[in-house]
C-alpha cells in the first residue's frame, strides 16, 4: 500500500471526526481525499462522495431521532426537490457535459478540471460560512414552524444541483435556509440537516449506480473509516470546543480552496 493511499484511508478516519466535533463541512474533505491522495476520477469521486456523505449523514440523523431533534415535516418538504435535482443531475446532467469544456489563455478546461474548479469555488463559499459563522443562540429557543414553500422549494432544487455536481452535503447552505425559511431553531435545524442531507444524497448516488461501475469493497471500507471517525469525534468532543474548532477548520477548508485552483490551473 503506498503512502498516499494509507493518507487517504487516514483522510476517510478525519472527515468522520470533523463530522463528530462540529456537526457538518468534513464532507467538503471527501473529494479532495478521493482525487489526490487516492487517485480517483473526479467524477467518480463525486459520485463515491455522496454515498460517504449521505451514509455518514443517516448515522448522525439517527442519533438525533431519540433526542426529537428532528423535524419531520420539513425534513419532506425541503427533501424531495433536493433529492429530484441531484437524482436528475447525476443521472442526466453530469454524465451529458462534454469532456472537453473550453479553452481560456491557451488552457484546456475539461470536464475534471471544470468539475474540481466548480467545486473549490463551493469550497470557497463553505469555508467564508464557517469562518464568518456568529453565535446563534437565539434561535435555540422554541418558535412555532412556518414554511415559505415556494422559496424552500426553489432553495431544494439549488441545493440539489449542487450536490449533484460537487458531491458535498450542503449543510452550509440548508441549514441557514431551515432556520430562515423554515424558522426552526438552531439545533434543529442542524439535525433536520442531517436527515436531508443522507436522503439525498443516497438518492443521487442511485443514479451513479445505473451509469458506472462501482467498487464496492473500497467504497465500504472508506465509508466505514469516516463513520468510525464520528464517533471518535462525538466522544473527543467532550473535551474540545467545536465552535472554536469550527472556525480553524473554515480557515483550513480555505487553504484547501485554493490549493486545488492552483494545482488545475497551473
Amino acid at each position: 500500500m503506498e503512502i498516499l493511499e494509507i493518507l487517504g484511508y487516514v483522510g476517510a478516519l478525519l472527515i468522520g471526526v470533523v463530522l463528530g466535533l462540529i456537526g457538518g463541512g468534513g464532507s467538503i474533505l471527501t473529494v479532495p481525499v478521493l482525487v489526490y491522495l487516492m487517485a480517483i476520477n473526479p467524477v467518480t469521486a463525486t459520485a463515491y462522495s455522496l454515498f460517504v456523505v449521505g451514509t455518514s449523514s443517516l448515522v448522525g440523523a439517527l442519533r438525533n431521532m431519540p433526542k426529537k431533534l428532528i423535524d419531520y415535516r420539513t425534513a419532506i418538504v425541503f427533501a424531495i426537490p433536493a433529492f429530484i435535482a441531484v437524482y436528475l443531475t447525476r443521472k442526466f446532467l453530469v454524465p451529458a457535459i462534454p469532456e472537453e469544456l473550453f479553452s481560456v489563455f491557451g488552457l484546456d478546461i475539461t470536464k475534471n478540471i471544470g468539475i474540481m474548479l466548480f467545486f473549490a469555488i463551493i469550497m470557497l463559499i463553505a469555508s467564508i460560512s464557517m469562518i464568518r459563522e456568529k453565535d446563534n443562540g437565539r434561535n435555540l429557543k422554541e418558535e412555532k414552524v412556518s414554511y415559505n414553500y415556494p422559496l424552500i422549494i426553489v432553495e431544494g432544487l439549488v441545493v440539489g444541483l449542487l450536490t449533484g455536481i460537487v458531491g458535498a452535503g450542503g449543510g452550509f447552505l440548508i441549514i441557514p435556509a431551515l432556520v430562515l425559511l423554515a424558522k426552526l431553531p438552531m439545533k434543529k435545524a442542524v439535525a433536520t440537516s442531517l436527515l436531508i442531507i443522507a436522503v439525498k444524497s443516497l438518492i443521487g448516488f442511485i443514479g451513479d449506480v445505473e451509469n458506472m461501475k462501482i467498487d464496492w469493497m473500497f467504497l465500504m471500507i472508506f465509508t466505514g473509516l469516516s463513520i468510525g471517525g464520528i464517533w471518535l469525534g462525538v466522544y473527543l468532543n467532550n473535551f474540545i470546543n467545536g465552535k472554536k474548532l469550527k472556525k480553524g477548520f473554515g480557515w483550513f477548508v480555505l487553504l484547501m480552496a485554493i490549493y486545488i485552483i492552483w494545482k488545475e490551473l497551473f
